[in-house]
């Protein structure tokens, strides 16, 4: 049993799956740090320190005279929609910069194409064999 279990592990598609998590997981660090510590402070400066954090509807009593949305959550039910405003920014943010890293991978993979020599035309030889394939093809 456990020499099947290691097969399983072993296989390549598990190894690169693997790989690809702990990639992602990383580079997710890196669009995030991008996104909370360099992106999100000039987006607030921009807008005079707005930070939608804080922003909520209290459904009870003791929540609604909350100064902050975590003391309003002790306090009772709320709806905390400046966190849902604050997350969909980051969103955005997060899918825009994605964009432009694949945009910018699409246009290097592009280049290399058209830098690469263009594929030998085909042989007499070939030519013939496609030709008699499609004739069987054509019979059938």
């Amino acid at each position: 049993m456990l020499h099947e279990f290691k097969q399983f592990a072993m296989r390549g598609n598990v190894v690169d799956l693997a790989i690809g998590v702990i990639i992602g997981a990383a580079f997710g660090k890196i669009v995030s740090s991008l996104v909370d510590d360099i992106i999100m402070p000039v987006i607030g400066r921009i807008f005079g320190g707005l930070d939608f954090t804080n922003y909520f509807i209290g459904l009870t009593s003791a929540a609604s005279q909350a100064p902050t949305y975590d003391a309003a959550k002790k306090a009772g039910a709320t709806l905390g929609y400046g966190t849902f405003i604050t997350v969909t920014v980051n969103f955005l943010i997060i899918a825009w910069v994605l964009f432009l890293v694949v945009r910018g991978i699409n246009r290097m993979m592009k280049k290399e194409e058209e830098a690469s020599p263009p594929p030998a035309p085909p042989s007499q030889q070939e030519v013939l064999l496609t030709e008699i394939r499609d004739l069987l093809r054509a019979r059938a």
